[in-house]
C-alpha cells in the first residue's frame, strides 16, 4: 500500500513504514491536484501537516483512501467528523510535539523579559555607534522566577509548558473548561522526580492574576482573547500565542499594547498565515516566529514514528 506524505515526514517514519511493507511517496502535490494524484497513484494513506487541507472534495472523490493522518496536534485543516462518517480513519500525534512547543514559548518569554527580540534587531545596526544608549534602553529586564504564569488551555502542551515554568520557580495557574486538576511529574537528569498538583481556575482569575499568559487552545469560532479579556489582564502583562492563528484578536492586541495594558506579546501563529499583517511584523513590542512550534528534529522524529505505528496497527 502507498502512503503519500504530502507535507513531509521524518526519516524515522519513512523507515518504519517501509520496514512494514508500505511504499512512501514524499511528493508535494498542489492542493488542486491532490484528488487526481491520490487516485492515479492508488494512495491508501494521506499524511499532512498544516499546509495541506483535507476537505470533502478529497474525502468524497478518493475511494482508495483509508487513512488521513495529521503530523501534529490540531486537525482544523481536516474535515474530521465527515471523514469518519465516510469510514476513513483519522489519526494525529497529540503528544509528540508538546515539549518542543513548550520550549518555544519559553524562548519567547526569555527573549521578551530581557528585550532580546529588540536588541537582536538593533545591535547589528547601531551596536557600534550607540552601545551605551542601547545598554541603557535594555537595562530594565526582569526575571521569570517568582512570576505567575497563566495558561489558557491545560492539555498536553499546556502541561508541558507548566512543567518548564515550575522548574524555573514560577507560580503556575491554569484554566481549562474540561480539566479540573492535573498531576504533573517533573523528571530530572538523575532520574529524580517531583509531582505537582495544579487545580484549574476560572478564565477570569487566570487573566487577572498572571504576569505572563500562554495560550494552548484549539482553533474555534470566536476569539479566546479580545478587548474584554485584555481589559481583565494585569497592566504590563505579557502574552504568548503558539497555539492557533485566530484565537487572539490581533487588532485588539495591538490596541492593548499601544495603551500600555499589555507590555509585550509573542506570536508564533497568525490569523492571516502565511501573510501576517504588517502592523504585527513592524511592532517593536512583538516577538515573532513563523509557526515553528513543532519544528524541532526531536519532535518530527516522534511524529514520524507515532504516525507509522498507528498506520501499521490499522493496516499492517
Amino acid at each position: 500500500m502507498k502512503v503519500l506524505a504530502n507535507d513531509g515526514i521524518a526519516l524515522s517514519g519513512v523507515k518504519a513504514l517501509e520496514a512494514a511493507g508500505f511504499e512512501v511517496d514524499l511528493s508535494t502535490v498542489a492542493q488542486d491536484q491532490l484528488v487526481a494524484y491520490i487516485n492515479n497513484e492508488q494512495i491508501s494513506v494521506l499524511l499532512v501537516r498544516s499546509a495541506t487541507k483535507v476537505r470533502t472534495d478529497i474525502i468524497d472523490n478518493c475511494p482508495d483512501l483509508k487513512i488521513i493522518g495529521r503530523g501534529g496536534v490540531g486537525m482544523d485543516n481536516i474535515d474530521v467528523a465527515y471523514a469518519r462518517e465516510k469510514g476513513l480513519h483519522v489519526i494525529n500525534t497529540p503528544a509528540a510535539s508538546s515539549h518542543s512547543v513548550a520550549e518555544l514559548v519559553f524562548a519567547h518569554l526569555f527573549g521578551m523579559a530581557r528585550f532580546l527580540h529588540v536588541s537582536n534587531r538593533q545591535m547589528p545596526l547601531e551596536g557600534d555607534a550607540k552601545f551605551k544608549e542601547l545598554k541603557k534602553a535594555f537595562a530594565k529586564g526582569i526575571e521569570l522566577k517568582g512570576k505567575t504564569l497563566g495558561l489558557i488551555g491545560f492539555g498536553r502542551i499546556g502541561q508541558a509548558t507548566a512543567k518548564i515554568g515550575l522548574g524555573l520557580g514560577m507560580k503556575v495557574i491554569a484554566f481549562d473548561p474540561f480539566i479540573d486538576e492535573a498531576h504533573l511529574e517533573l523528571e530530572f537528569f538523575d532520574h529524580q522526580s517531583l509531582i505537582f498538583t495544579i487545580q484549574t481556575l476560572s478564565k477570569e482569575a487566570v487573566l487577572q492574576e498572571a504576569d505572563f499568559i500562554s495560550l494552548h487552545v484549539p482553533a474555534q469560532e470566536d476569539y479566546v482573547l479580545s478587548t474584554k479579556e485584555f481589559d481583565l489582564m494585569k497592566t504590563g502583562a505579557c502574552l504568548v500565542n503558539a497555539a492557533r492563528g485566530g484565537v487572539v484578536d490581533e487588532p485588539a492586541l495591538i490596541a492593548a499594547i499601544d495603551s500600555g495594558k499589555v507590555a509585550k506579546a509573542a506570536l508564533d501563529v497568525f490569523e492571516n498565515e502565511p501573510t501576517p499583517e504588517i502592523q504585527l511584523l513592524m511592532n517593536p513590542n512583538l516577538s515573532l516566529s513563523p509557526h515553528i512550534g513543532a519544528a524541532t528534529g526531536e519532535a518530527q522524529d516522534r511524529i514520524g514514528t507515532e504516525l507509522a505505528e498507528q498506520i501499521i496497527d490499522l493496516l499492517g
